[in-house]
């Protein structure tokens, strides 16, 4: 990712040059791969799917044969796996459709879904399925395109277990510790501040506070530099699962002194909308939100309607801390800020698929239509069909770090289609302009990019992100009106003298931005690569922009 990185602790992991964090097969776990990282996918052949051994014992695969160039259908090799499933899923209550088959089969399905779904299917090496396992296949699966400065042009393909992705998505619920840290710089000297806690967050992960560094984790030093110390700051960092406790050496904003806390792994349920408030002494409203998660439509109805009843005419919608989630989400929140006047008719985000389907979409099998903005719930967590409330603004400030990413982009690039103007203040947004639908087989969903999205204008180029105005570097986006400034951990999150709401408030009240008063501590625009070990950041599963298929 271009700049700051964000993580949420206990789903993400540290990258080694050498190692690869296996997890990409039957259900296990609630941490992501490292797939598409520089670390995996390097072209070496695995252990071969051939029934054989571990990932393929006591299956017969249905097709076994290779023909370059040759694709079967996807149907045919789906839910043939070399563990499968038994019984029924407890978050959808569904029987489970898996038989039995091998790693061969489930790199057939792979394959064949790749060629017919994935946005730059032409690009991908045709490889021989039964020479890989699962784990070491589906990395090599897309192109290996870099663009202009050198960067991956597919920086967003990856697995989850179904069972964590489910969890997280229809219930924001996920074994971690309810601490969200923001990586300030990724490779030694690291730096990792404490972004915020949730408020289901369990004791003693509440006496966190906003700023405070982590200098240690199980006595090895945030900047260990060997595999070894990486390791251990991983398993910290990643717990594998509830009740895994780990000692953090943390020091809290302010002190020149650490202190130890065991923070243990519990399933926390994600809190996507923490905040709503008005600016005192001002018509700025003010709605923290962190995740498109389902559970957001209800919250931001709630958010909303108490603005509504306040009579605000401006908003600050702080972004910087979320990745994404679902479109209809994010529909819902671009509505409830323009209101129908400004909205209706017009698409908030249209899906442009590969070549291959120009007018129908393959994964629904419809004919491609626009999302329109929804002026109604779309029964995510509110009963569908009721109407959404609306500020009827002309504009709207987001607040924004490279964190912000995918549907949250959605919502710049959606409200700009229709000329609501976005003022940015922050950092320029991570660049993610693609989506996916995510697709489970044998207990592994996977995500690989399907679909662009382009705005009611037809715009959808924003690769390197979206950049406030007067903001300079090599990874600077599509410049809108803004102010560059740097995140500051020395105040909370809604705090009116916190450095990016101060400034959406200046600008709202005198039509620019503040005169500029220096870095607060900790505080980065954008995050600086340096040689050795590093942090790949926000686990992919918070940096995605997800249709639902049904």
């Amino acid at each position: 990712m271009h700049g700051i990185s964000s993580c949420r602790c206990g789903t993400f992991i540290l990258a080694v040059a050498a190692a690869v964090v296996a997890g990409c097969g039957g259900g296990g776990g609630g941490t992501a791969t490292s797939l598409g990282s520089s670390s995996s996918g390097s072209g070496t052949t695995g252990t071969a799917g051939t029934g054989s051994g571990s990932s393929g014992a006591g299956g017969t695969s249905t097709d076994s044969s290779y023909v370059p160039g040759q694709y079967l259908a996807q149907s045919q090799y789906a839910n043939r796996c070399a563990a499968p499933r038994t019984g029924t899923d407890p978050v959808t209550g569904v029987a489970y459709p898996d038989v039995q088959g091998t790693s061969t089969d489930e790199n057939n399905f792979l394959r064949s879904w790749t060629h017919d779904l994935y946005l730059w299917y032409s690009q991908v090496p045709d490889l021989d399925p039964s020479q890989y396992t699962t784990a070491n296949y589906f990395p090599l699966l897309k192109t290996s395109a870099t663009t202009a400065s050198g960067a991956a042009v597919d920086r967003f393909h990856f697995t989850y277990s179904t069972a964590y992705w489910e969890s997280f998505s229809q219930q924001g619920v996920v074994p971690e510790y309810g601490v969200d840290f923001e990586v300030l710089s990724a490779s030694p000297p690291r730096n990792v501040v404490v972004a915020y806690v949730e408020p289901n967050a369990p004791s003693p992960a509440t006496t966190l506070g906003r700023g405070a560094t982590v200098q240690a984790i199980d006595g090895v030093s945030i900047n260990d530099d060997t595999t070894s110390g990486v390791n251990t700051l991983n398993a910290g960092l990643a717990p594998a699962a509830v009740g895994e406790s780990h000692v953090f050496t943390i020091q809290d904003y302010g002190s020149t002194t650490t202190h130890d806390v065991t923070l243990t792994a519990a399933n926390v349920t994600e809190t996507p909308v923490m905040l709503t408030e008005q600016v005192p002494s001002t018509n700025v409203g003010y709605i923290l939100f962190n995740s498109h998660i389902a559970t957001a439509e209800s919250e931001l109805v709630s958010a909303i309607n108490q603005l509504q009843t306040a009579g605000v005419t401006d908003l600050v919608l702080d972004m910087r801390y979320n990745g994404g989630g679902l479109l209809d989400i994010a529909s819902e929140a671009a509505y409830m800020v323009a209101g129908a006047a400004q909205t209706t008719g017009h698409t908030f985000e249209l899906q442009q698929f590969n070549d291959q389907h120009p007018s129908v979409n393959p994964v629904t099998g419809s004919a491609i239509t626009p999302t329109l903005f929804h002026s109604t719930t779309q029964g995510l967590s509110l009963t569908a069909g009721q109407p959404l409330p609306s500020l009827n603004l002309t504009r709207l400030f987001v607040l924004s770090t490279a964190a912000t990413c995918s549907a949250s982009e959605s919502v710049i690039n959606g409200l700009q289609g229709i000329n609501v103007q976005v003022i940015l203040v922050g950092g320029t947004t991570c660049g993610k302009p693609y989506g996916f639908y995510p697709q489970d087989n044998c207990g592994t969903t996977y995500f690989s990019i399907q679909f662009r999205g382009v705005n009611d204008q037809g715009f959808g180029d924003y690769p390197a992100g979206f950049t406030p105005n007067g903001t300079t570097g090599i990874d600077t986006g599509v410049v809108i009106p803004g102010c560059p400034v740097a995140d500051d951990f020395s105040h909370a999150l809604g705090d009116p003298a916190e450095a990016l709401l101060s400034a959406a408030v200046t600008y709202s009240q005198t039509g620019a931005c503040p005169v500029p008063s220096g870095l607060a501590p900790h505080a980065t625009v954008k995050r600086q690569q340096q040689p050795g070990l590093s942090l790949i950041g926000r686990p992919r599963v918070r940096q995605i922009r997800i249709l639902r298929s049904l």
